[in-house]
Formats: structure tokens, sequence, C-alpha cells
């Protein structure tokens, strides 16, 4: 009997944390850098980009065990992501995954360091991949664009920029694009990269994981409105307190939901071409209704 898809999520997140866990066992501690490194990096979470590049290997006719690496490289640059944003020069944020936040424990300047560690590390964790040489190159390409100043760093700044002051709907569609939605493309398309994928096939998943991000954004705001501390495990309200545009704000909550529904359905068409893409259309519409 084929296993259920919840079943199969909790499969694939006890692979990445597993490979997670030993990822710098080998490595000397250099004073509390590695313990607040790992303090984030194995805070838990649901691992969505990192299940979403060992499925779409699977997808595109690979290993997920091959895609390892990469997707834990990715989850090693959205951790180093969550620590900066965390800290009092940007969000200010004191919690986290339901827990104090890596400069509460450790103060600034191990927090700034365990996030500049991780960074570098998520491209170690791309060469370790057990992979034809061109394979891996496109990888590092795919993932260093992502995650730079023309994707998630990028809309960083853009977020930045735009505190205390009203975004028009164009500039909040970039911001998030590049913010939330560049990297979880770049999940995808990993995914797609170390399965030797076709060109057709990335532009697919791209597409997927282009409207997955969006929809996920959309709904992470509305999350912040009428969801509570207890249930993010973060603080709430803090877009408001910061005085950040969001859909929200936008589209209010009416809208935003129908949009999550339309970008939804849009990711789960651009699927169409490949013979099972049952996990995918289920974790779009899981993470569309998600409570956390």
């Amino acid at each position: 009997m084929e296993i259920n898809f919840t079943e199969r999520m909790v499969q694939d997140q006890a692979l990445i944390e597993d490979w997670l866990a030993r990822a710098f066992a080998a490595e000397s501690p250099h004073a509390d850098l590695q313990e607040a490194m790992e303090y984030s990096l194995l805070a838990g979470g649901k691992r969505i980009r990192p299940v979403l590049t060992l499925e779409t290997c699977c997808l595109c006719g690979g290993e997920a065990e091959a895609a390892l690496p990469f997707a834990c490289a990715v989850e090693m640059i959205h951790t180093y992501s969550l620590i900066h944003d965390d800290l009092p020069a940007m969000d200010n944020d004191d919690l986290r995954r339901g827990r104090p936040t890596s400069h509460v424990v450790y103060g600034e300047a191990t927090a700034i360091l365990a996030g500049d560690a991780l960074l570098t590390a998520a491209f170690g964790q791309l060469v370790r991949a057990d992979l034809p040489a061109s394979q891996i190159v496109e990888g590092v390409k795919c993932l260093a664009h992502a995650a730079g100043s023309a994707g998630m760093v990028g809309g960083q700044a853009l977020d930045m920029a735009g505190e205390g002051r009203a975004l028009s709907r164009e500039e909040l569609e970039l911001l998030q694009s590049l913010k939330t939605g560049a990297l979880i493309s770049a999940a995808a398309e990993l995914g797609c990269i170390a399965a030797g994928g076709t060109g057709e096939q990335r532009a697919q998943v791209r597409t997927y994981a282009q409207a997955l991000g969006r929809a996920f954004q959309v709904r992470d705001d509305m999350l912040d409105v009428i969801s509570s501390q207890n249930e993010l495990g973060k603080p709430v309200g803090s877009d408001r307190t910061n005085e950040k545009s969001t859909f929200v704000s936008a589209l209010g909550l009416e809208g935003c939901a129908a949009l999550v529904d339309k970008l939804t359905q849009e990711g789960i068409d651009a699927l169409s071409g490949f013979a099972d893409p049952a996990f995918h259309i289920w974790l779009a519409r899981q993470l569309a209704s998600r409570n956390k």
C-alpha cells in the first residue's frame, strides 16, 4: 500500500535532520560559534525548502538521497537568513520557532558570525554531492543567484527600505518574489538539477515554485494578523509594529485568501506535464491552508 503524503514528508524531514545533525560533527569548535550555528540550524521547523528539493528530484526522475547535499545547502541559507532577519538592526525579533532568537542567546556579534558561517557552509555542502561536476556547478550558480543581491538579499534590502511607507502592489510583489520566492524557487530547481532533469522540466518546476512562494508569503502575511504567538512560535503583529506594507494591508484578508487560492492553482497547473505530481499538489494545498 502506498504511504500517505504526510508520512512521506516525515521521512524526507528525517533524512534532512540526520544530515544537518552531522554537518559540522568533524569540525573543531571555535568559541561558541558552532553551538550558535547548530542552535538555529537544528531548531526544527517544517523544512519546506529542502523537502521540496528532495521531492522535485524524484519528480524529475532522480533519487532523493542524491539531492540531500543540495537540500541541506538550501536549509543552511534559509537558517542564516532567519538569524540575520531577527537581529535588532533588521526585524528585532526575540522569538523564533518557539524559543529565543540567536542574538538573544549568544549576542549580536556571534549571531552575525553564525549566519555568515552557515551561508559559507551551504556552498561547501553543494560540492559534497555525488553528482557530475557540471550539475554541481549549475547548482552553485542557481543557489548563489537566488541567495544574493538578485534574490533573497535584494528582497531584504527592499523590505528594509520600504519600512514606514506604503508600497504599491507591484513593489510588494517584487519585494516578496525576491525575499521569499527566490529561495523557494531555487529549492525546486536544485532538485531538478540533481536529477539531471531537462530544461523544460526545470522551467515547469520553477513556475510551480514561484507560485508556491508567492502564495506562501501571502499566507504568512495573513497569519501575522490572524494567528497567535503560541501557534507560530514567533511574534505576531510585527509587520504592523515595524510599519511594513503587507499583502493584508494592500488587499485585506478576503483578498489575500482569494489570491492564495489563485496562486496555488497556478502552481498546480504548471505541473501538468509530469506523470505523477501528486505530492507537489498536496504540498501546495497544505501550505495554502496552513495555520503556522
